[in-house]
């Protein structure tokens, strides 16, 4: 599995999302509260906007546009209006950067 460096962990503070390019795709970096960090493609299934507009909560991106909620451990939405599953990729922290893998890990494809 291929990993790229996306940044130091310091440009993500807790509760928030950096929007960056993992091999093309446009990936959404979230560092939760609980200090875990997770990446999940930047375009919500239902309306096509930028996930990394939206709200953080727990283990989940909410979508701005309409309020779809995605799982960023698996990537699928909690409830409507989405109804199809975003890719999530895995993360890996070395030496105080993050690494994203470039394989989704739920094997929806970007």
């Amino acid at each position: 599995m291929s990993f790229e460096n996306v940044g130091p962990v310091a440009d993500v503070a807790k509760g928030a999302v950096l929007q960056v390019e993992v091999n093309g795709v446009e990936v959404a970096i979230v560092h939760t509260d609980d200090d875990e960090f997770y990446a999940i493609r930047d375009e919500c299934s239902h309306a096509s906007v930028a996930l990394s507009e939206g709200e953080v909560d727990g283990c989940t991106l909410e979508c701005w546009l309409h309020g779809s909620r995605f799982d960023l451990r698996t990537g699928e939405p909690s409830g409507p209006p989405a109804i199809e599953p975003v890719p999530v990729f895995p993360v890996e922290i070395r030496d105080g950067d993050i690494y994203v893998s470039t394989s989704p890990s739920n094997g929806v494809e970007p």
